[in-house]
């Protein structure tokens, strides 16, 4: 992949591609941004460059970029981009091979996914490599949660923040590359400027046009019928991007009618339960309860 088509972040290309021009290459990044955005895609296509020996074009054909493309190049080590938790023992093997000279290239480059998920064991034993490392060796961070690192390990990378992708780009994508058939503007609020929430709901987009329609007849219908048809949001695997979404719908619904807003609470409460391990089902009958209540206060329907 090419940076021309990797969406968005126009400012954080040119510049990664002008350090790559004028030979200004770091020893050490961190890739700040939201989930989702491109921060893995576009630090690959910069190890990509880094690494070759030719022309550094998208035709190149050079025995580093060949090797890249077969996913087997012996100078780049990419970690964790799965997202699970990094154990110590797996940046011991960084800091035991990141001396070791390159085999193809005249640099390596290391990219550790995720990298809020090392222990803090973990990051400690990065630190020594990030404090001296070798003049081959280019290191790169990827996070969604600088919270979690240690400052030792930020003040010796070089912070490159990235950005939300654009809606009208996201708009884009979806209807032109995830082949969406529709995307409502609550649908698109909810991808929160990561093509990667946009690629996880689409498996489920029937699903939130009916989370729009159920917000939407809370003032509308007993609760009984609210109950029923409020069956779709008991799911658990997607329940926290669900939860998201009602949130979404219900600041549209706002503008209609101001107690959606007093909603809200509801729904953050039903998180607070269910990352407390609380009963599931009990918990998110309470949270449709209290939105009822709270949308059909002094009506006539109570």
């Amino acid at each position: 992949m090419e940076f021309e088509n990797i969406i968005g972040n126009t400012e954080v290309k040119d510049y990664l591609i002008n350090s790559i021009k004028q030979n200004n290459i770091l020893h050490s990044y961190l890739f700040l941004g939201t989930e989702g955005i491109g921060k893995l895609m576009i630090a690959k296509e910069f190890a990509k460059n880094i690494l070759c020996l030719g022309e550094k074009s998208r035709t190149c054909t050079c025995k580093s970029c060949t090797c890249f493309n077969g996913k087997n190049h012996p100078d780049f080590y990419s970690v964790n981009e799965d997202g699970e938790n990094i154990k110590i023992d797996e940046i011991r093997n960084i800091t035991e091979k990141v001396i070791e000279k390159p085999i193809i290239s005249e640099k390596k480059v290391y990219i550790i996914n995720d990298c809020d998920k090392m222990t803090k064991e973990a990051q400690n034993c990065l630190l020594k490599t990030l404090e001296e490392p070798p003049e081959f060796a280019i290191i790169i961070l990827i996070s969604s949660n600088e919270n979690l690192i240690l400052n030792t390990i930020k003040s010796r990378c070089m912070t490159i923040k990235f950005k939300n992708i654009e809606d009208k780009d996201l708009l884009d994508y979806a209807t032109n590359i995830l082949e969406y058939d529709n995307v409502s503007e609550n649908l698109l609020k909810s991808f929160d400027g990561s093509i990667g929430k946009a690629i996880k709901l689409k498996d489920n987009k029937g699903k939130y046009d009916d989370i729009d329609a159920l917000i939407l007849n809370l003032n509308q219908k007993d609760l009984v019928d609210i109950m029923l048809d409020a069956k779709i949001i008991y799911d658990k695997d997607n329940i926290y991007d669900i939860l998201d979404y009602i949130i979404v719908c219900l600041y549209s619904n706002y503008k209609h009618n101001e107690k959606y807003i007093d909603c809200i609470k509801h729904v953050n409460k039903c998180s607070e339960r269910l990352r407390g391990n609380s009963n599931f089902d009990m918990s998110i009958d309470n949270m449709l309860f209290g939105m009822w209540e709270e949308i059909n206060e002094n009506s006539n329907r109570r």
